[in-house]
């Protein structure tokens, strides 16, 4: 697979990255639900190129393990 199609994988809306917050809103997807010692409940959404780097590093610990891959599943 091709960057584009991992990326077409997600679900894109505007959002600030949890790496880039300095970016302002962007096209995010979605990676995690957290609940932060303060409360409530809070999404950790990730930009394109954090998106990329995620599912390379997913991919290495995948290889490592000697198991398959398969893009798409930061969220899980």
């Amino acid at each position: 697979m091709d960057r584009e199609d991992i990326l077409d994988l997600y679900e894109w809306q505007p959002g600030v990255c949890f790496l880039h917050p300095d970016k302002g809103a962007v096209a995010t997807a979605h990676v995690k639900t957290i609940r932060p010692p303060a409360g409530g409940i809070q999404d950790v959404r990730a930009c394109k190129e954090c998106v990329m780097v995620m599912e390379a590093q997913r991919k290495a610990a995948a290889a490592r393990a000697g198991q398959a891959y398969k893009p798409g599943g930061l969220a899980e």
